[in-house]
């Protein structure tokens, strides 16, 4: 079952944003959607893995991120 779940990430642009749907379009089909908001650092991701292993994948960017729950 897919759950949306909701990140905070250290963003200053769009190639940040960019950075983000690549490591997370990896996940292949296990990732249905990807939001990306540079303004108010957010990531919103449509998924059927858990927040862990998503918080994982999106670490490999280099950018501070944490999990901030689901929406």
């Amino acid at each position: 079952m897919s759950q949306t779940y909701e990140f905070e990430m250290a963003m200053t642009c769009e190639g940040c944003a960019g950075a983000a749907k690549r490591v997370l379009g990896k996940l292949g089909d296990k990732v249905t959607n990807v939001e990306t908001n540079v303004e108010t650092k957010k990531v919103k991701v449509t998924s059927s893995l858990s927040s862990d292993e998503l918080l994982e994948q999106l670490k490999k960017t280099g950018k501070e991120t944490k999990f901030l729950g689901t929406v």
